[in-house]
């Protein structure tokens, strides 16, 4: 079982070693050896580095790129340009509404990697995703853009689908998503993956050819590493299908210590950490308005000054009206580098919670198959202890009747005897039929046809019944043990497999959740610092426009009326004067 372990796509050698000596006292303990015929080992790829370096904006670099191994052979064209070594940047360029092979219109969204263009609507992302989360069912499948909720539905009805500002949001966050894939150092290599970047054939077709056409209906009675494998299909029919809520006997700390950090980070992030976004947004949103509306006002009103009073009163409004746009341009900044995200990793925290549970299902498999093999080891033994009763008491009769026999041969004799006796009267019998077959036949009546018994309805159904029912319990005795001996083997090869199941899924979930541990840390740095870089660039512009219209406000003239400041009585006589303009006089 070691070579689970050993093969870990993600860790190199030192980390291989330092997990092994960190994680060896909490292992599941299961016996059994990995078989290689089961199991293909994929190539260990380059652990990604843990500082990657910093990128402009979030959306696109959300997943950062990881230096994988240097591939010599290449599927197609689209695995030779994402592991050309460069930084390839998958690049959704487009919405364009259409109505190809549909009735009712729809948005398909243009997506261009490297020379190639596909074309693909938002259900055909939601097919990929699901396929590879089928395919790969121990690894972090990145998430897309959440749909319509009924809400938006009903508020704009027919415009719902239409809505530039959720076309934008899904260009950005399907193109995030596409970057991460290409970026997984296991799911880049995926061909389904470079099919549809390609666009080369129908996303139906892709869909109907393997290896999607082989996937089970249950992943739960599939391998883990390769849940297309049809030769393992009968083995794996013999496992239970277990659920999610079955308690386990023995579980493993490591990953219950995720599931508690998971379930703290899904609640932090669903809860407090969205809701003041969205009411961040909105009260920003609801500045950005006032501004917009008092830029409007101040601009009309310098109409109505005149000189250096009308131009520092338009300044004005022009600094509001930089304010407004520089705040716009701060809220969809927000709404890029920190909202969305934010989303994308609360859907992280669900997917990962679903993660979990495979693999605790995969758990509960083995300890049900476990106790299901114990059990039906008991049942044999119990069966094989009858069989050796009964065989003991069959030798024991079988030797009382022999016994019986030698010691009475008088009434051995005399049986002899009358059985001879019968044998002659039945000879006879026979001998006098012959002699009437050549008489004429009796002039009388024919006699009634009498039918026979036991051929009523009665006694064909008790015929009918007693053929159903094993009335030999030797027999069904025999029978059950050689279908338990079966079911027992059968079994010791599906513990077997789950075993390896269980190995190779905790091995790759765990090194998939320190993988993600990394990005995480990576992304929230860069939606920090994206967000301190969009804050300080607003207090630039706002800064530049406001010191415009000072310089025009201070060059507004003093009031005529002003006294002058030298003396007191000029004082009061600009005051009077000041009075005197103000009421007319």
């Amino acid at each position: 079982m070691e070579a689970f372990e050993d093969e870990n796509p993600f860790e190199s050698e030192p980390q291989r070693l330092q997990s092994h000596s960190d994680s060896s006292s909490s292992q599941v303990d299961i016996s059994g050896v990995s078989s290689p015929e089961l199991v293909s080992h994929p190539a260990p790829l380059a652990s990604p580095p843990t500082s990657p370096s910093r990128r402009n904006t979030f959306p696109s670099p959300g997943s950062h790129r990881q230096p994988q191994a240097q591939k010599s052979d290449f599927c197609c064209t689209r695995d030779h340009w994402l592991h050309s070594g460069d930084d390839a940047e998958i690049l959704i360029t487009d919405a364009l509404k259409t109505s190809v092979n549909s009735s009712s219109p729809y948005i398909t969204y243009v997506i261009r990697a490297g020379t190639a263009e596909a074309h693909h609507r938002y259900s055909e992302f939601e097919s990929l995703r699901s396929n590879l989360v089928k395919l790969y069912p121990t690894l972090i499948i990145p998430p897309i853009p959440s749909k319509q909720t009924i809400g938006d539905y009903a508020v704009k009805q027919a415009k719902a689908k239409e809505d530039a500002a959720m076309i934008a949001r899904r260009k950005r966050m399907l193109q995030t998503f596409l970057n991460r894939i290409a970026r997984h150092p296991i799911l880049s290599n995926e061909h389904v993956f470079h099919r549809f970047l390609d666009g080369e054939v129908s996303w139906t077709e892709v869909l109907n050819s393997p290896p999607i056409s082989l996937l089970p209906k249950n992943i739960l009675k599939a391998p883990s590493h390769n849940p297309t494998d049809q030769e393992a299909a009968m083995a794996y029919a013999a496992l239970p299908n277990p659920s999610a809520a079955h308690p386990l006997r023995r579980p493993d700390q490591r990953f219950l210590d995720s599931e508690v950090f998971t379930n703290k980070f899904a609640a932090h992030l669903g809860g407090p950490m969205e809701k003041v976004t969205r009411r961040t947004m909105k009260r920003w949103s609801e500045f950005a308005q006032d501004y917009s509306e008092l830029g409007a006002t101040l601009n009309g009103f310098s109409l109505n000054e005149t000189g250096q009073l009308s131009t520092a009163i338009e300044k004005t409004g022009q600094a509001v009206d930089a304010t407004y746009m520089s705040t716009t341009k701060l809220l969809q900044e927000f709404e890029q580098n920190w909202a969305e995200p934010l989303h994308e990793y609360s859907q992280f925290a669900t997917i990962i919670k679903k993660l979990l549970q495979y693999r605790h299902q995969k758990h509960v498999q083995y300890e049900m198959t476990q106790e299901s093999l114990e059990a039906k080891r008991e049942q044999l033994e119990e069966l094989e202890k009858a069989e050796r009763e009964a065989r003991r008491l069959e030798e024991a009769l079988s030797q009382g009747r022999s016994s019986t026999i030698r010691t009475s041969p008088s009434q051995g004799e005399q049986g002899e005897e009358d059985e001879g006796e019968e044998r002659a009267g039945n000879e006879n019998e026979v001998r006098r039929q012959e002699e009437s077959a050549y008489l004429p036949p009796h002039p009388g009546p024919n006699p009634v046809k009498r039918r026979a018994p036991g051929m009523g309805l009665l006694s064909a159904l008790s015929y009918t019944l007693h053929g159903m029912m094993d009335v030999d319990p030797e027999t069904a005795r025999r029978n059950t043990i050689t279908k338990t001996r079966e079911t027992i083997s059968q079994l010791e090869d599906a513990l077997h497999l789950s075993a390896q199941d269980l190995k190779y899924s905790s091995s790759t979930i765990q090194a998939d959740l320190d993988r993600f541990q990394r990005q995480k840390v990576a992304d929230l740095r860069e939606m920090a610092i994206s967000m301190a870089r969009s804050h300080r660039d607003w207090c630039k512009q706002n800064l530049e426009a406001w010191e415009e219209a000072k310089a025009e406000i201070d060059k507004i003239p003093e009031h005529p009326n002003r006294a002058p400041e030298e003396t007191s009585g000029g004082t009061e006589q600009g005051r009077r004067d000041s009075m005197a303009t103000i009421n007319g006089r």
